[in-house]
């Protein structure tokens, strides 16, 4: 029986030894796995930004396709009047000279925007990423960024840069401007429009009049805190007011009304090619000099 006992004490001592073994393993399971959900996570958001910045640039697709379409169009007619002029009588030889110079130009100024519309998404998706890799996660709750033809909004939430019901920049918000203005230094050559915007409700403030005050003020106190805090170049910026005029949601909910209270700093390339090429497109009245 004392036999049986001592076994039977061993055997218990063994199952106590592999249950401790087994609640390790687990606890380091269960380490791990947490691990891999916040990695998880950071990607999804990574995933997030990437077809955000895809749609931004299938809509500037899609307007140089229409100029391109256009451009394309316009070459073809006139290479049918090229093609008539060539069976007519030796007077057209001036409008023959004239036609081939149109065509020429016309090439030329596809080819600069396709060129230019690579070179300013470049830019522009460059900057972006900068920016959203530099924010962290409960950063970007309250940060939007976005590229529109060819123009990058990174828009704020008024709980994150103000204090409440005020103009005055927020502790919080210090953070954040640091890195906005550090893209900002970075890319001289561009030119930065703070915009501040507000819900329909009215302020009832005895040292602020309406929401066009208030909008203007909260510009005015980002720009200030971009020059004075961070030395951002005051001639690169712009402080613009736009009240409760401007709203991106429906002022009838909460949800709503906390969109709408915002502040937008765009950003736009001085030095914007393609918007330049589009104000200089070839003129066929203008391209040639008729000869004599």
């Amino acid at each position: 029986m004392k036999i049986n006992l001592s076994l039977m004490i061993g055997a218990i001592a063994l199952l106590s030894a592999a249950s401790c073994v087994s609640t390790k393993k687990y606890q380091a399971l269960q380490t791990e796995n947490s691990s891999l959900q916040g990695k998880l996570s950071g990607i999804s958001q990574e995933n997030e930004n990437c077809k955000n910045n895809l749609g931004s640039a299938n809509v500037q697709i899609a307007g140089l396709q229409d100029q391109l379409r256009a451009e394309r169009s316009h070459v073809e007619a006139l290479q049918s009047s090229l093609d008539k002029c060539l069976t007519s009588t030796s007077s057209g030889n001036t409008n023959i000279s004239k036609l081939i110079d149109e065509i020429n130009a016309s090439n030329k100024y596809i080819q600069e925007l396709v060129n230019s519309k690579n070179k300013s998404d470049s830019l522009n998706m460059v900057l972006t990423n900068n920016l959203t890799r530099s924010l962290s996660k409960d950063e970007m709750q309250d940060v939007d960024v976005k590229v529109l033809k060819g123009v990058v909004y990174i828009s704020l939430s008024d709980n994150m840069l103000y204090k409440s019901g005020s103009y005055e920049i927020s502790d919080q918000a210090s953070q954040t401007l640091s890195k906005i203005a550090k893209i900002i230094t970075d890319y001289k050559d561009y030119d930065v429009l703070i915009e501040g915007n507000t819900d329909n409700v009215a302020i009832t403030k005895p040292n602020i009049r309406n929401n066009w005050d208030l909008s203007a003020l909260r510009a005015s106190s980002v720009v200030q805190s971009l020059q004075n805090n961070f030395g951002v170049d005051p001639k690169r910026l712009t402080a613009g007011g736009r009240g409760e005029y401007n709203p991106i949601a429906g002022n009838d909910t909460e949800a709503g009304k906390a969109q709408n209270r915002r502040t937008e700093i765009i950003i736009t390339p001085k030095l914007d090619q393609f918007m330049d090429l589009i104000n200089k497109a070839p003129d066929a009245d203008s391209t040639s000099t008729t000869n004599p």
